[in-house]
């Protein structure tokens, strides 16, 4: 079933029903013991929610503050954007530094993935 074809309904359930569960973890995330690769892969799951959520609710507002019909997907790729824009400033301040060992492996992909955005970024600039 694509995302066109969920009636709104179905998805407000469904939210309503997200937030009651959510809301019923909280005590157990602060009294239980969890594993925690469970809680890197529960918070970047709430993370690409929240972000989702979020854009859903700027691409529904839009019209109403005359900002034109942006689509969900224009707003997720400037939330990353803003995003990538911070993370990169942090991360040129660890490089910077002489306190902090970095592996060579994960360093020679950044610069790789790095490269290509760049050279993508250069293309529509």
């Amino acid at each position: 079933m694509s995302v066109e074809s969920v009636p709104r309904a179905n998805v407000s359930e469904r939210l309503a029903s997200a937030i009651t569960e959510l809301s019923a973890l909280q005590e157990p995330l602060l009294t239980a013991e969890v594993d925690p690769r469970v809680l890197v892969d529960f918070r970047d799951a709430l993370n690409r929610i929240r972000n989702t959520a979020w854009a859903a609710q700027q691409s529904a507002n839009a019209p109403l503050f005359d900002q034109g019909a942006a689509t969900v997907a224009s707003y997720l790729t400037a939330e990353r954007i803003r995003a990538a824009y911070q993370l990169c400033r942090s991360l040129h301040g660890d490089i910077c530094r002489d306190d902090i060992e970095f592996q060579k492996g994960p360093l020679v992909e950044l610069y790789r993935v790095a490269k290509i955005l760049v050279d993508e970024l250069k293309e529509r600039l």
